[in-house]
Protein backbone atom coordinates (compact mmCIF):
# COMPACT_ATOMS: atom_id res chain seq x y z
CA UNK A 1 0.00 0.00 0.00
CA UNK A 2 1.54 3.70 -0.79
CA UNK A 3 1.99 6.04 1.80
CA UNK A 4 -2.09 6.45 2.07
CA UNK A 5 -4.59 5.80 -0.29
CA UNK A 6 -7.46 8.44 -0.80
CA UNK A 7 -11.45 7.71 -1.63
CA UNK A 8 -12.69 9.24 -4.19
CA UNK A 9 -14.23 13.07 -4.01
CA UNK A 10 -17.59 13.24 -2.45
CA UNK A 11 -17.51 9.73 -0.51
CA UNK A 12 -19.85 10.42 2.25
CA UNK A 13 -18.36 8.75 5.49
CA UNK A 14 -21.36 8.53 8.16
CA UNK A 15 -21.43 6.24 11.45
CA UNK A 16 -24.88 4.21 12.09
CA UNK A 17 -27.47 3.14 14.86
CA UNK A 18 -30.75 2.31 15.24
CA UNK A 19 -34.13 3.19 17.26
CA UNK A 20 -34.65 0.74 19.76
CA UNK A 21 -30.66 0.32 20.33
CA UNK A 22 -30.67 3.76 21.11
CA UNK A 23 -33.94 5.73 21.80
CA UNK A 24 -35.07 4.92 24.76
CA UNK A 25 -38.49 7.11 26.07
CA UNK A 26 -39.97 3.49 25.08
CA UNK A 27 -43.77 4.80 26.65
CA UNK A 28 -43.65 8.19 26.00
CA UNK A 29 -45.60 10.77 23.52
CA UNK A 30 -48.00 7.75 22.44
CA UNK A 31 -45.36 5.02 21.45
CA UNK A 32 -46.10 1.11 22.26
CA UNK A 33 -44.36 -1.83 23.24
CA UNK A 34 -42.63 -3.30 19.27
CA UNK A 35 -41.31 -7.06 19.66
CA UNK A 36 -38.06 -5.83 21.42
CA UNK A 37 -40.29 -4.58 24.38
CA UNK A 38 -42.09 -7.48 24.66
CA UNK A 39 -38.95 -10.25 23.87
CA UNK A 40 -36.07 -8.11 26.05
CA UNK A 41 -38.97 -8.38 29.23
CA UNK A 42 -39.14 -11.96 28.87
CA UNK A 43 -36.73 -13.58 31.19
CA UNK A 44 -34.31 -15.38 29.94
CA UNK A 45 -34.16 -14.27 26.64
CA UNK A 46 -31.59 -11.35 26.55
CA UNK A 47 -28.02 -11.23 28.43
CA UNK A 48 -28.86 -10.47 32.18
CA UNK A 49 -32.33 -10.05 31.12
CA UNK A 50 -31.51 -6.19 29.74
CA UNK A 51 -33.48 -4.20 27.50
CA UNK A 52 -33.72 -0.91 26.27
CA UNK A 53 -36.30 1.16 27.80
CA UNK A 54 -33.58 3.37 28.29
CA UNK A 55 -31.08 2.23 26.11
CA UNK A 56 -28.50 5.87 25.76
CA UNK A 57 -31.78 7.98 26.36
CA UNK A 58 -30.84 9.50 22.67
CA UNK A 59 -34.53 10.73 22.68
CA UNK A 60 -33.54 12.99 25.18
CA UNK A 61 -29.78 13.83 24.41
CA UNK A 62 -30.63 13.82 20.16
CA UNK A 63 -29.45 17.45 20.37
CA UNK A 64 -25.68 17.11 22.04
CA UNK A 65 -25.46 13.41 20.10
CA UNK A 66 -25.29 15.28 16.92
CA UNK A 67 -23.40 18.04 18.09
CA UNK A 68 -21.12 15.12 18.84
CA UNK A 69 -21.44 14.38 15.52
CA UNK A 70 -20.44 16.85 13.84
CA UNK A 71 -17.55 17.42 16.13
CA UNK A 72 -16.26 14.01 15.10
CA UNK A 73 -16.64 15.30 11.29
CA UNK A 74 -19.01 12.72 9.83
CA UNK A 75 -21.00 13.85 6.94
CA UNK A 76 -23.69 11.40 7.48
CA UNK A 77 -26.12 9.93 9.99
CA UNK A 78 -27.71 6.43 9.51
CA UNK A 79 -30.77 6.11 11.82
CA UNK A 80 -33.67 4.23 11.82
CA UNK A 81 -37.29 5.18 12.45
CA UNK A 82 -39.22 2.99 15.36
CA UNK A 83 -42.54 2.02 13.88
CA UNK A 84 -44.39 1.97 16.90
CA UNK A 85 -43.62 5.67 17.99
CA UNK A 86 -44.89 6.94 14.74
CA UNK A 87 -47.78 4.80 14.46
CA UNK A 88 -48.68 2.98 17.58
CA UNK A 89 -49.71 -0.95 17.01
CA UNK A 90 -49.06 -0.54 13.31
CA UNK A 91 -52.53 0.85 12.31
CA UNK A 92 -54.29 3.80 12.38
CA UNK A 93 -53.14 7.39 11.49
CA UNK A 94 -49.97 8.67 12.54
CA UNK A 95 -49.31 10.38 15.82
CA UNK A 96 -47.48 13.52 15.26
CA UNK A 97 -45.70 13.78 18.47
CA UNK A 98 -43.84 10.63 17.22
CA UNK A 99 -43.19 11.82 13.83
CA UNK A 100 -42.11 15.61 15.69
CA UNK A 101 -38.78 13.77 16.88
CA UNK A 102 -37.90 12.70 13.75
CA UNK A 103 -38.58 16.26 12.14
CA UNK A 104 -36.55 17.57 14.79
CA UNK A 105 -33.51 15.11 14.74
CA UNK A 106 -33.68 15.84 10.83
CA UNK A 107 -33.61 19.43 11.35
CA UNK A 108 -30.79 19.38 13.93
CA UNK A 109 -28.43 16.89 11.71
CA UNK A 110 -28.75 19.29 8.81
CA UNK A 111 -27.93 22.78 10.95
CA UNK A 112 -24.72 21.00 11.46
CA UNK A 113 -24.59 19.96 7.71
CA UNK A 114 -24.83 16.06 8.14
CA UNK A 115 -26.88 13.99 5.78
CA UNK A 116 -29.82 12.25 7.37
CA UNK A 117 -29.82 8.72 6.08
CA UNK A 118 -33.25 6.94 7.05
CA UNK A 119 -34.01 3.67 7.46
CA UNK A 120 -37.78 2.59 8.02
CA UNK A 121 -37.32 -0.58 9.42
CA UNK A 122 -34.82 -2.14 11.89
CA UNK A 123 -36.67 -5.03 13.53
CA UNK A 124 -38.96 -3.11 15.78
CA UNK A 125 -42.09 -4.30 14.74
CA UNK A 126 -45.07 -3.06 16.42
CA UNK A 127 -46.13 -5.92 18.85
CA UNK A 128 -49.47 -5.79 17.82
CA UNK A 129 -48.79 -6.54 13.82
CA UNK A 130 -47.26 -9.59 15.55
CA UNK A 131 -50.44 -10.60 17.40
CA UNK A 132 -51.83 -10.61 14.23
CA UNK A 133 -49.35 -13.15 12.87
CA UNK A 134 -46.16 -10.66 12.31
CA UNK A 135 -43.83 -11.51 9.32
CA UNK A 136 -45.18 -15.07 8.13
CA UNK A 137 -48.69 -12.89 7.46
CA UNK A 138 -49.14 -11.01 4.44
CA UNK A 139 -50.67 -8.35 5.53
CA UNK A 140 -47.94 -7.10 7.79
CA UNK A 141 -46.64 -6.00 4.35
CA UNK A 142 -49.31 -3.95 3.65
CA UNK A 143 -49.05 -2.09 6.82
CA UNK A 144 -45.12 -1.08 6.28
CA UNK A 145 -46.31 0.81 3.03
CA UNK A 146 -48.54 2.83 4.87
CA UNK A 147 -46.13 3.32 7.51
CA UNK A 148 -43.73 3.79 4.79
CA UNK A 149 -46.48 6.50 3.55
CA UNK A 150 -46.68 8.56 6.56
CA UNK A 151 -42.66 8.64 6.84
CA UNK A 152 -42.11 9.90 3.80
CA UNK A 153 -44.87 12.47 3.79
CA UNK A 154 -43.21 13.74 7.42
CA UNK A 155 -39.49 13.96 6.04
CA UNK A 156 -39.79 13.72 2.54
CA UNK A 157 -39.01 17.60 2.09
CA UNK A 158 -36.00 17.23 4.30
CA UNK A 159 -34.41 13.48 3.50
CA UNK A 160 -32.77 12.50 0.43
CA UNK A 161 -31.55 9.16 1.30
CA UNK A 162 -34.02 6.06 2.12
CA UNK A 163 -34.03 2.25 2.95
CA UNK A 164 -36.82 0.38 3.77
CA UNK A 165 -35.74 -2.73 5.39
CA UNK A 166 -32.39 -3.52 7.20
CA UNK A 167 -30.79 -6.48 6.97
CA UNK A 168 -34.29 -8.80 6.69
CA UNK A 169 -32.32 -12.02 6.64
CA UNK A 170 -31.84 -10.82 10.93
CA UNK A 171 -35.62 -10.17 10.70
CA UNK A 172 -37.01 -13.36 9.30
CA UNK A 173 -34.70 -16.24 10.40
CA UNK A 174 -33.36 -14.95 13.66
CA UNK A 175 -36.95 -13.73 14.52
CA UNK A 176 -38.92 -16.83 13.57
CA UNK A 177 -36.66 -19.69 12.83
CA UNK A 178 -34.17 -19.95 15.75
CA UNK A 179 -35.62 -17.31 17.98
CA UNK A 180 -32.94 -15.90 19.63
CA UNK A 181 -34.18 -12.43 18.13
CA UNK A 182 -37.66 -10.98 18.81
CA UNK A 183 -40.19 -12.03 18.39
CA UNK A 184 -38.38 -15.32 19.52
CA UNK A 185 -40.18 -17.80 17.31
CA UNK A 186 -38.76 -20.91 16.16
CA UNK A 187 -40.60 -22.23 13.03
CA UNK A 188 -38.18 -22.48 9.87
CA UNK A 189 -41.65 -22.73 7.46
CA UNK A 190 -42.65 -19.18 8.88
CA UNK A 191 -39.50 -17.80 8.52
CA UNK A 192 -39.56 -18.39 4.99
CA UNK A 193 -42.80 -16.78 4.94
CA UNK A 194 -41.62 -13.56 6.70
CA UNK A 195 -38.84 -13.56 4.21
CA UNK A 196 -41.12 -13.45 1.23
CA UNK A 197 -43.18 -10.55 3.07
CA UNK A 198 -40.12 -8.56 4.03
CA UNK A 199 -39.26 -8.68 0.57
CA UNK A 200 -42.94 -7.30 -0.72
CA UNK A 201 -42.80 -4.76 2.23
CA UNK A 202 -39.48 -3.63 0.57
CA UNK A 203 -41.84 -3.06 -2.52
CA UNK A 204 -44.77 -2.07 -1.47
CA UNK A 205 -43.13 0.18 0.69
CA UNK A 206 -40.76 1.88 -2.21
CA UNK A 207 -43.72 2.51 -4.27
CA UNK A 208 -45.70 4.19 -1.38
CA UNK A 209 -42.68 6.45 -1.08
CA UNK A 210 -42.12 7.35 -4.58
CA UNK A 211 -45.90 8.20 -4.78
CA UNK A 212 -44.40 10.85 -1.91
CA UNK A 213 -40.81 11.69 -2.26
CA UNK A 214 -39.41 14.04 -4.48
CA UNK A 215 -37.85 12.94 -7.72
CA UNK A 216 -34.95 13.79 -6.08
CA UNK A 217 -34.87 11.03 -3.44
CA UNK A 218 -32.79 8.06 -3.49
CA UNK A 219 -34.40 5.10 -2.18
CA UNK A 220 -32.70 1.31 -0.98
CA UNK A 221 -32.70 -1.67 0.82
CA UNK A 222 -29.82 -2.47 3.15
CA UNK A 223 -28.95 -6.47 3.48
CA UNK A 224 -26.31 -8.48 5.45
CA UNK A 225 -25.88 -10.47 2.42
CA UNK A 226 -23.15 -12.83 3.74
CA UNK A 227 -19.91 -14.09 2.46
CA UNK A 228 -20.16 -17.94 2.12
CA UNK A 229 -17.12 -19.91 1.80
CA UNK A 230 -16.97 -24.11 0.97
CA UNK A 231 -14.47 -25.85 3.71
CA UNK A 232 -13.20 -27.84 0.45
CA UNK A 233 -13.55 -27.71 -3.03
CA UNK A 234 -15.36 -31.31 -2.56
CA UNK A 235 -18.74 -31.65 -4.36
CA UNK A 236 -20.66 -31.89 -1.35
CA UNK A 237 -19.42 -29.03 0.18
CA UNK A 238 -19.67 -26.86 -2.72
CA UNK A 239 -23.39 -27.55 -2.63
CA UNK A 240 -23.49 -26.73 1.00
CA UNK A 241 -22.18 -23.48 0.24
CA UNK A 242 -24.50 -22.98 -2.40
CA UNK A 243 -27.64 -23.56 -0.75
CA UNK A 244 -26.67 -21.73 2.30
CA UNK A 245 -25.87 -19.06 -0.30
CA UNK A 246 -29.33 -19.23 -1.52
CA UNK A 247 -31.08 -19.36 2.04
CA UNK A 248 -28.76 -16.16 3.27
CA UNK A 249 -28.56 -13.75 0.03
CA UNK A 250 -30.84 -15.58 -3.01
CA UNK A 251 -33.86 -15.58 -0.78
CA UNK A 252 -33.64 -11.49 -1.05
CA UNK A 253 -31.62 -10.32 -3.65
CA UNK A 254 -32.95 -12.71 -6.10
CA UNK A 255 -36.32 -11.21 -6.19
CA UNK A 256 -34.99 -7.99 -5.24
CA UNK A 257 -32.70 -7.20 -7.63
CA UNK A 258 -33.36 -10.23 -9.92
CA UNK A 259 -36.72 -10.47 -9.77
CA UNK A 260 -37.08 -14.01 -9.17
CA UNK A 261 -36.37 -16.71 -6.41
CA UNK A 262 -33.75 -19.20 -7.01
CA UNK A 263 -35.29 -22.46 -8.31
CA UNK A 264 -33.05 -24.19 -6.55
CA UNK A 265 -34.22 -22.57 -3.12
CA UNK A 266 -37.71 -23.86 -4.18
CA UNK A 267 -36.49 -27.06 -4.33
CA UNK A 268 -33.96 -27.03 -1.30
CA UNK A 269 -37.13 -25.51 0.79
CA UNK A 270 -40.29 -27.87 -0.83
CA UNK A 271 -40.50 -30.51 2.29
CA UNK A 272 -40.96 -27.05 4.08
CA UNK A 273 -43.19 -24.98 2.04
CA UNK A 274 -44.85 -25.04 -1.29
CA UNK A 275 -44.03 -21.45 -1.82
CA UNK A 276 -47.86 -20.69 -2.46
CA UNK A 277 -47.61 -17.63 -0.07
CA UNK A 278 -45.94 -15.97 -3.28
CA UNK A 279 -49.02 -14.82 -4.97
CA UNK A 280 -49.14 -13.36 -9.03
CA UNK A 281 -47.73 -10.15 -8.69
CA UNK A 282 -46.06 -10.35 -5.99
CA UNK A 283 -42.38 -10.70 -7.82
CA UNK A 284 -42.82 -7.69 -10.02
CA UNK A 285 -44.15 -5.56 -6.67
CA UNK A 286 -40.91 -6.75 -5.02
CA UNK A 287 -38.74 -5.93 -8.20
CA UNK A 288 -38.84 -2.32 -7.86
CA UNK A 289 -36.32 -0.23 -8.71
CA UNK A 290 -33.95 1.49 -6.80
CA UNK A 291 -31.38 3.72 -6.43
CA UNK A 292 -28.53 2.72 -4.22
CA UNK A 293 -27.86 -1.07 -2.11
CA UNK A 294 -26.44 -0.87 1.48
CA UNK A 295 -24.18 -3.78 2.39
CA UNK A 296 -23.47 -4.68 5.91
CA UNK A 297 -20.70 -6.86 6.72
CA UNK A 298 -19.05 -8.11 9.90
CA UNK A 299 -17.47 -11.71 9.02
CA UNK A 300 -17.76 -14.66 6.62
CA UNK A 301 -19.28 -18.21 6.73
CA UNK A 302 -17.50 -21.53 6.33
CA UNK A 303 -19.66 -24.24 5.55
CA UNK A 304 -19.46 -28.27 4.31
CA UNK A 305 -21.46 -30.91 4.20
CA UNK A 306 -22.67 -32.78 7.52
CA UNK A 307 -19.06 -34.15 8.74
CA UNK A 308 -16.85 -32.72 6.54
CA UNK A 309 -13.92 -31.50 8.28
CA UNK A 310 -13.30 -30.74 12.53
CA UNK A 311 -16.25 -27.93 13.32
CA UNK A 312 -15.66 -25.16 15.48
CA UNK A 313 -17.80 -23.05 16.97
CA UNK A 314 -21.12 -21.69 15.02
CA UNK A 315 -19.30 -20.03 12.19
CA UNK A 316 -22.34 -17.83 10.93
CA UNK A 317 -22.08 -14.41 12.51
CA UNK A 318 -25.79 -14.56 14.05
CA UNK A 319 -26.15 -18.56 14.70
CA UNK A 320 -26.19 -20.10 18.11
CA UNK A 321 -29.04 -21.26 19.98
CA UNK A 322 -31.12 -24.01 20.33
CA UNK A 323 -32.81 -23.88 17.17
CA UNK A 324 -31.27 -23.27 13.54
CA UNK A 325 -31.41 -19.95 11.65
CA UNK A 326 -31.28 -21.78 8.50
CA UNK A 327 -34.64 -23.62 7.32
CA UNK A 328 -33.66 -26.90 5.57
CA UNK A 329 -30.01 -27.21 6.23
CA UNK A 330 -29.94 -29.82 9.44
CA UNK A 331 -27.15 -31.10 7.11
CA UNK A 332 -24.95 -28.70 6.48
CA UNK A 333 -21.89 -28.11 9.18
CA UNK A 334 -20.85 -24.19 10.34
CA UNK A 335 -17.49 -24.19 10.83
CA UNK A 336 -15.08 -21.00 12.72
CA UNK A 337 -12.74 -19.20 9.92
CA UNK A 338 -9.11 -18.84 11.52
CA UNK A 339 -7.69 -15.94 12.74
CA UNK A 340 -8.26 -13.00 15.48
CA UNK A 341 -11.55 -12.65 16.10
CA UNK A 342 -13.42 -10.08 18.10
CA UNK A 343 -15.29 -10.48 21.24
CA UNK A 344 -18.29 -11.33 19.06
CA UNK A 345 -16.13 -14.56 18.52
CA UNK A 346 -16.62 -13.18 14.76
CA UNK A 347 -13.45 -13.61 12.87
CA UNK A 348 -11.98 -10.70 11.19
CA UNK A 349 -12.05 -11.21 7.55
CA UNK A 350 -11.93 -7.80 5.51
CA UNK A 351 -11.33 -9.66 2.71
CA UNK A 352 -15.22 -10.62 2.88
CA UNK A 353 -16.14 -7.10 2.55
CA UNK A 354 -14.03 -6.88 -0.40
CA UNK A 355 -15.74 -10.11 -1.74
CA UNK A 356 -18.84 -8.55 -0.86
CA UNK A 357 -18.79 -5.67 -2.92
CA UNK A 358 -17.18 -6.82 -5.78
CA UNK A 359 -20.21 -9.62 -6.29
CA UNK A 360 -22.95 -6.93 -6.20
CA UNK A 361 -20.79 -4.74 -7.74
CA UNK A 362 -20.91 -7.61 -10.97
CA UNK A 363 -24.43 -8.57 -9.84
CA UNK A 364 -25.63 -5.25 -10.47
CA UNK A 365 -23.04 -2.98 -11.71
CA UNK A 366 -25.82 0.19 -12.46
CA UNK A 367 -26.09 0.28 -8.42
CA UNK A 368 -24.07 2.57 -6.26
CA UNK A 369 -23.35 0.41 -3.35
CA UNK A 370 -22.76 2.25 0.23
CA UNK A 371 -21.23 -0.21 3.17
CA UNK A 372 -24.18 0.85 5.37
CA UNK A 373 -22.47 -1.28 8.66
CA UNK A 374 -19.52 -2.81 9.36
CA UNK A 375 -17.68 -2.59 13.03
CA UNK A 376 -16.70 -4.82 15.50
CA UNK A 377 -17.20 -5.41 19.95
CA UNK A 378 -14.74 -4.88 21.71
CA UNK A 379 -14.06 -4.69 25.98
CA UNK A 380 -13.38 -1.06 25.24
CA UNK A 381 -12.87 0.54 28.95
CA UNK A 382 -11.64 4.07 30.48
CA UNK A 383 -8.00 4.43 31.08
CA UNK A 384 -7.13 6.39 34.31
CA UNK A 385 -6.95 9.89 32.49
CA UNK A 386 -10.29 9.30 31.02
CA UNK A 387 -9.46 8.33 27.57
CA UNK A 388 -10.82 5.38 25.80
CA UNK A 389 -7.82 3.65 23.86
CA UNK A 390 -9.54 0.71 21.36
CA UNK A 391 -6.28 0.20 19.13
CA UNK A 392 -8.05 -3.03 17.94
CA UNK A 393 -10.90 -1.42 16.68
CA UNK A 394 -8.66 1.27 14.56
CA UNK A 395 -6.91 -1.93 13.45
CA UNK A 396 -10.15 -3.49 12.32
CA UNK A 397 -11.73 -0.46 10.60
CA UNK A 398 -8.48 0.28 8.67
CA UNK A 399 -8.14 -3.26 7.63
CA UNK A 400 -11.68 -3.22 5.93
CA UNK A 401 -11.46 0.46 4.84
CA UNK A 402 -8.69 -0.66 2.52
CA UNK A 403 -10.94 -3.49 1.34
CA UNK A 404 -13.30 -0.87 0.24
CA UNK A 405 -10.54 1.52 -1.37
CA UNK A 406 -9.61 -1.79 -2.92
CA UNK A 407 -13.04 -2.83 -4.60
CA UNK A 408 -13.53 1.49 -5.73
CA UNK A 409 -9.91 0.76 -7.68
CA UNK A 410 -10.96 -2.12 -8.87
CA UNK A 411 -14.28 -0.74 -10.23
CA UNK A 412 -17.17 -0.55 -7.93
CA UNK A 413 -19.23 2.50 -7.27
CA UNK A 414 -18.98 2.74 -3.69
CA UNK A 415 -20.86 5.71 -2.59
CA UNK A 416 -19.75 5.66 1.45
CA UNK A 417 -19.45 3.89 4.31
CA UNK A 418 -21.03 4.08 7.55
CA UNK A 419 -19.50 2.74 10.57
CA UNK A 420 -21.45 0.49 13.31
CA UNK A 421 -22.17 2.26 15.45
CA UNK A 422 -21.90 5.23 16.91
CA UNK A 423 -22.21 4.76 19.95
CA UNK A 424 -22.50 1.98 22.49
CA UNK A 425 -25.99 0.49 22.96
CA UNK A 426 -28.29 -2.08 23.33
CA UNK A 427 -26.77 -5.17 21.48
CA UNK A 428 -29.84 -6.44 21.16
CA UNK A 429 -29.56 -10.50 22.38
CA UNK A 430 -26.12 -9.52 23.92
CA UNK A 431 -27.73 -6.51 26.27
CA UNK A 432 -25.21 -4.31 27.16
CA UNK A 433 -22.36 -6.69 27.41
CA UNK A 434 -20.85 -6.10 23.61
CA UNK A 435 -19.29 -2.29 22.53
CA UNK A 436 -19.67 -1.54 18.89
CA UNK A 437 -19.70 1.94 19.55
CA UNK A 438 -16.80 4.44 18.34
CA UNK A 439 -18.11 6.26 21.64
CA UNK A 440 -18.01 5.35 24.49
CA UNK A 441 -21.01 5.08 26.63
CA UNK A 442 -21.05 4.81 30.67
CA UNK A 443 -24.51 3.65 31.11
CA UNK A 444 -24.80 4.86 34.83
CA UNK A 445 -24.70 8.08 33.51
CA UNK A 446 -24.91 8.54 29.85
CA UNK A 447 -21.55 10.29 29.71
CA UNK A 448 -20.69 10.00 26.28
CA UNK A 449 -16.76 9.68 25.27
CA UNK A 450 -15.41 9.59 21.31
CA UNK A 451 -13.12 6.22 22.22
CA UNK A 452 -9.40 7.03 19.97
CA UNK A 453 -11.41 5.11 17.11
CA UNK A 454 -13.80 7.77 16.75
CA UNK A 455 -10.80 10.48 16.55
CA UNK A 456 -9.46 8.33 14.23
CA UNK A 457 -12.36 7.69 12.00
CA UNK A 458 -12.80 11.78 12.34
CA UNK A 459 -9.30 12.44 10.59
CA UNK A 460 -10.52 9.76 7.72
CA UNK A 461 -13.99 11.20 7.16
CA UNK A 462 -12.53 15.02 7.16
CA UNK A 463 -9.36 14.31 4.63
CA UNK A 464 -10.87 11.14 2.72
CA UNK A 465 -7.40 9.49 3.26
CA UNK A 466 -6.88 6.57 4.44
CA UNK A 467 -2.81 6.18 6.04
CA UNK A 468 -1.04 3.14 5.30
CA UNK A 469 -0.80 1.69 8.64
CA UNK A 470 -3.03 2.33 11.96
CA UNK A 471 -1.78 4.45 14.64
CA UNK A 472 -0.18 2.69 17.39
CA UNK A 473 -1.74 3.43 21.03
CA UNK A 474 0.04 3.65 24.74
CA UNK A 475 -2.59 2.32 27.09
CA UNK A 476 -1.84 3.25 30.89
CA UNK A 477 0.68 1.17 32.91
Amino acid sequence: MPESVTFPPGFLWGAATSSYQIEGAVREDGRTPSIWDTFSHTPGKVAFDENGDVAVDHYHRYRDDVAMMAGLDLAAYRFSVSWSRVQPTGRGPAVQRGLDFYRRLVDELLTHGIEPVVTLYHWDLPQELEDAGGWPERETAYRFAEYADMVGRALGDRVVRWATVNEPWCAAFLGYSSGVHAPGRTDPAAALRAAHHLNLAHGLGTSALRQVLPSRAQLAVSLNSQVIRALTDSPADLDARRRIDHLANGVFHGPLLQGAYPETLLSDTAALTDWSFVRDGDLKAINQPIDWLGLNYYTPVVVSAAGGGPKGPRADAHGGGEHSPWPAADDIAFHQPPGERTVMGWTIDPTGLYDLITTYSRLRPDLQLFVTENGAAYDDKPETDGQVLDPERIAYLHAHLAAVHRAVSDGADVGGYFLWSLMDNFEWAWGYSKRFGAVYVDYATQARTPKASAHWYAGIARTGQLPAEPPVLGRAG
